[in-house]
């Protein structure tokens, strides 16, 4: 009875020796890491949201240089660090283009803050319906200064007031 019973806690510890031995090889080696995350807003305002260039001709450039004292249109960061992008959009009527061929209008657009927008065309840009960079890095509460130019079709077949949208962008950078 005394050798069945070494026999059995022989049995018993080869069985736990084994059991602890296949125990540490399937324990899994784990590590962390600590992140960190900020979350980040875009906000832009702008001084001038609607204004008038007024009744125009056909195939007549205005700008927003008589407007406002010069001061153009600001655009306020009231977010995180944002790049402002600007793009135009087609009126009811007029489609925006790089010609002012039949019913087609020309807008442009002079980032003032850095730029000197008093003659235009010098310093202006297209605008198109797709963003453009008006400045790459504005930090919050900073502003952006920007002017207008605007050419009316110069044969066109539609005589009645248009609403031509400007839309500031702001993404966070």
């Amino acid at each position: 009875m005394m050798k069945k019973f070494f026999s059995s806690i022989a049995s018993i510890t080869l069985v736990a020796l084994v059991g602890m031995m296949v125990a540490g090889l399937a324990q899994a080696a784990t590590d962390s890491v600590s992140a960190t995350v900020t979350v980040m807003y875009s906000a832009v305002s702008l001084n001038q949201e609607t204004f008038p260039y007024g009744s125009m001709s056909s195939n007549v450039a205005s700008s927003t240089l008589t407007l406002w004292s010069g001061a153009g249109i600001i655009a306020t960061n009231n977010g995180s660090t944002s790049q402002f992008d600007i793009y135009g959009a087609s009126t009811a009527n007029y489609t925006l283009a790089a010609d002012n061929t039949g019913n087609n209008y020309i807008h442009k657009f002079c980032e003032d803050t850095t730029n000197l927008c008093t003659t235009p065309p010098t310093n202006y840009t297209a605008l198109t319906t797709s963003p453009a960079t008006l400045d790459a890095s504005v930090a919050n509460t900073e502003t952006v200064a920007f002017q207008l130019q605007i050419t009316t079709p110069a044969t066109p077949t539609v005589f009645t007031q248009q609403s031509a949208a400007v839309t500031i962008q702001a993404s966070a950078i």
